[in-house]
């Protein structure tokens, strides 16, 4: 054979070899990509079952010191009427808002000693402006009308998570500081409650740096569930979900990164909604980040005991210069197209529903005609998750902001320091170092595969949802369980991450009680922009399921009363 034939017979020979190089280098990488998947997926299983070990007995052995109380009843009748009323009657003048704020002054006193959830409180400052603002509204200066649009908070107490900024008070997000760490001005939400009339009454408990799905801290303690003293009100916004709960507040400002907002209003019985990002600014808060698309996973978010309330509060925290959001808009939930899910997938990873909170959105879905989906990436929400939240920049953690004058902290020294008993942290602040450093050594290709997954699930959320649908789904596989539970129990808030990372509005709605008598909650997810679809369904569930009930107290009547309201 001559050179020049062979020449044209190799060459095709060799570009097919190259195609089947590719071909394999290609496969080769997913196949290692899926293999690593499963490794991890496998190792945190395993990691929680074995944490279980330990967890369990501890827990119910520091349960042995919480004395199982109930609360002192509920006797003024003001504690009991939403914010819109509230406000209306306020106006009208036929109650006044000093009597308002005394009497969540009064429920404060009483609960705080046993469910442990306000860290500093302003009520003196408090009852003085709510004196100026009746004395402005008995003036007549202000049309009833002028005053509903221009100041529709006018005179209602308003309670803070004590990780947002608000002049004057301590926002240090449960960290221990040798001198206490005082807001020099409002985060722009506090700004915008106050211009809208709202009189803020006190900040409220969260674990160090909203770390956690749970909240105790080594400054305020732990704060506890007003359903059962012995279980947790949930994280990382527990002190503001406790003391709504408790009727000792009515509207809520709290925040939300992976739950933080939602899970705290399941485990206590009340309404909590993840808005649009950017739709309220996330500025003033702690901890925060110069991250460019930090925003896109976290934001300040409104908490309510009234599902009727949330539009209310939402329109008051709405960023002038965020997405607006057409919360005047009237919606019948008749022409809301309604999907649901009762799983991950499944994914093997988190735990399947039980079987009261398995019933429960089954019944809910049933009875809004929802279209049962199967949305199979959905298996991918703790691996996704992670990845997009554990490989952000710059985000503040012990390790980086320190006191003036203080050495910074490094992981290993603060690791040795906790298991010998001598760091000031809290366990997930100290290892969320360990996590981020982790993060590092996983291939960038793997990242970006994970990517991809969120590009679709964007997509296909978009497409199902449109402008006029609703997705159900679970906010956690269980309801309030005991404290410090939650460390064997940590891939379950993947539930509610999902959403922060596909930038999706999500209600948690208050849909009855367990066979414990304890509170059920599901999410209500919308696309972006279309956080009144959310409120719409979640004011019908309101109408529907009875919503906020009375936690037991030693009130005989009370208990007997709560548990006619079963789901």
């Amino acid at each position: 054979m001559s050179f020049p034939r062979l020449f044209l017979f190799i060459l095709p020979v060799t570009s097919v070899l190259k195609l089947v190089w590719v071909w394999a280098c290609f496969h080769l990488e997913e196949l290692l990509l899926r293999i690593l998947g499963y490794i991890m997926r496998r190792f945190l299983r395993s990691a929680m079952i074995v944490f279980s070990w330990f967890v369990v007995p501890y827990s119910r052995y520091t349960n042995i010191k919480v004395i199982r109380r109930k609360l002192p009843p509920i006797r003024s009748h003001l504690l009991e009427i939403p914010a819109v009323d509230l406000a209306k009657l306020i106006r009208t003048r036929k109650i006044k808002s000093e009597e308002v704020v005394e009497a969540y002054i009064e429920r404060c006193r009483q609960v705080n000693p046993l469910i442990n959830a306000i860290v500093q409180d302003r009520f003196e400052e408090a009852l003085e402006e709510a004196r100026e603002i009746d004395k402005v509204i008995a003036m007549g200066i202000n049309s009833v009308e002028s005053m509903e649009e221009h100041t529709p908070l006018l005179g209602i107490p308003v309670t803070v998570k004590e990780s947002i900024a608000v002049k004057g008070m301590t926002n240090q997000a449960g960290r221990v500081f040798k001198t206490p760490q005082i807001a020099k001005s409002d985060a722009p939400v506090v700004e915008q409650i106050k211009r809208c009339g709202g009189i803020i009454l006190l900040v409220s408990n969260t674990p160090e740096l909203c770390l956690l799905w749970e909240t105790y801290n080594n400054v305020t303690g732990q704060t506890k569930n007003p359903y059962d003293l012995k279980r947790t009100p949930g994280g990382s916004s527990g002190g503001e979900a406790a003391l709504l709960a408790s009727g000792a507040s009515l509207l809520g400002l709290t925040s939300d990164i992976g739950g933080s907002s939602r899970l705290p209003a399941m485990f206590s019985g009340i309404w909590g909604h993840k808005p649009t990002p950017y739709a309220v600014s996330f500025k003033g808060h702690h901890p925060t980040s110069d991250f460019p698309k930090w925003g896109d996973f976290f934001t300040i978010a409104p908490m309510t005991r009234y599902a009727k309330d949330l539009p209310l509060l939402l329109k008051c925290m709405n960023d002038p210069t965020g997405p607006k959001l057409t919360l005047d808009r009237a919606i019948s939930v008749h022409g809301i197209r309604f999907f649901f899910m009762d799983n991950d997938g499944p994914s093997g990873m988190m735990r399947p529903l039980s079987r009261d909170l398995h019933a429960a959105i089954n019944r809910v879905a049933n009875d809004f005609n929802a279209k049962r989906v199967n949305i199979r990436k959905m298996k991918w929400s703790l691996d996704i998750s992670l990845s997009a939240m554990l490989t952000m920049k710059n985000i503040e953690t012990i390790y980086h902001k320190t006191e003036e004058g203080e050495q910074p902290k490094t992981v290993c020294k603060e690791t040795v320091k906790y298991f010998f008993g001598c760091s000031d942290s809290i366990l997930p602040s100290v290892i969320f170092g360990h996590l981020q450093n982790f993060m590092k050594i996983i291939p960038n290709s793997r990242h970006k595969h994970l990517a991809s997954i969120i590009d679709a699930l964007k997509t296909e959320f978009k497409e199902m949802l449109g402008n006029d649908g609703v997705f159900i789904y679970p906010t956690f596989p269980n309801t309030a369980h005991q404290h410090y539970q939650i460390y064997h129990k940590l891939l379950e808030p993947m539930y509610m991450a999902i959403f922060n990372t596909l930038g999706l509005p999500v209600t948690n709605c208050m849909i009855g009680l367990d066979r414990r008598n304890l509170p059920m909650g599901i999410q209500v997810v919308a696309n972006p922009g279309q956080d009144h679809l959310c409120l719409a369904v979640a004011r019908e569930m309101e109408r529907r399921y009875g919503g906020w009930v009375r936690p037991p107290s030693e009130d005989s009547h009370s208990s007997s009363g709560s548990s006619k309201q079963r789901g």
